[in-house]
């Protein structure tokens, strides 16, 4: 089993140590996007695999500071998944936000059950898409 280590911040990462992520989307971000993604996230917290240096995972959170938060993304490279490391991402970054009121995040009910061990609960959100803008590009 690899040896993850976890940070908070996108500084000294490269697009290269950011392959494979965005499984099944059509339009997926290129790595560089992702990074600018990851560096203008207001929090972040990345693994990355201590010998090959590969993020292997990522969560970001945009928040005003004051009151709420937004969990947009938590990904887990396929490879490592099942290993504990989401669950690790989404803890770290729920005691960043922890003071804060709320700290939301839209998900499949499907993996809905990921979450509520971690103290989150279901609740029912709206969301629109522009899929022509999916890339970030």
């Amino acid at each position: 089993m690899a040896v993850i280590e976890y940070q908070h911040s996108a500084e000294d990462i490269t697009p290269a140590q950011l392959n494979g992520f965005f499984v099944g989307w059509p339009n997926p971000p290129t790595p560089d996007v992702h990074l600018r993604l990851l560096r203008n996230s207001d929090a972040v917290m990345l693994a990355v695999d201590t010998e090959t240096r590969q993020v292997v995972g990522f969560i970001t959170a945009i928040t005003d500071g004051v009151l709420a938060a937004y969990i947009p993304f938590l990904e887990v490279l396929p490879a490592y998944q099942h290993q504990g490391i989401g669950q690790t991402l989404v803890r770290r970054m729920l005691e960043r936000l922890q003071d804060l009121y709320m700290i939301d995040l839209l998900c499949d009910t499907d993996i809905q059950s990921f979450y509520e061990p971690l103290g989150m609960y279901r609740a029912v959100g709206m969301c629109a898409r522009n899929f022509a803008r999916q890339s970030g590009q």
